[in-house]
């Protein structure tokens, strides 16, 4: 009995960090998944930048909808001409950084801040937003569901 009690014990202290591994692994989005998600952003960033309306209607879900500090909720066609009216400034870039996903089945959420940089009256300017980002998988492909963003003060 004491070598088959040894035996157990060496069996789980081997197998123990692999299942541990395993539950962790399980709880992380898959990196398929936060890659396909951060290009997304990026892509919505460059199609906002460069007035795309175009590729924002292959990016906003129909049933879209973002809000922005106490603001009348915005839903897709009218978040569309919001960000592509007027001719696109040139000197506009966005910084996507401090990026935490979340994945679970077919539904993603996104937190993250989006510096903003341009020229306003000839001298730089930045603008940072915290933003939470909903998106959702669709016919095998992610698309953004709801936006919610708030200018950061500085402090």
């Amino acid at each position: 009995m004491h070598a088959t009690l040894l035996t157990t014990v060496a069996a789980l202290a081997i197998t123990a960090p692999f299942i541990a591994g395993n539950a962790r692994a399980a709880d992380k989005p898959s990196t398929v998944d936060e890659k396909a998600l951060r290009k997304l952003e990026r892509d919505w960033v460059d199609a906002e930048n460069r007035h795309d309306a175009r590729a924002l209607q292959e990016i906003l879900d129909e049933k879209f909808i973002a809000t922005f500090r106490a603001g009348k909720p915005l839903g897709k066609d009218a978040f569309i001409k919001q960000f592509t009216s007027g001719p696109a400034d040139p000197t506009i870039t966005q910084d996507l950084s401090d990026e935490t996903i979340i994945v679970v089945g077919d539904t993603a959420v996104i937190v993250g801040t989006d510096t903003v940089h341009k020229l306003k009256d000839g001298l730089p300017s930045v603008t940072a937003y915290r933003l939470t980002v909903t998106y959702i998988r669709r016919g095998g492909h992610w698309i953004a569901l709801a936006e919610q963003a708030e200018v950061i003060k500085p402090r």
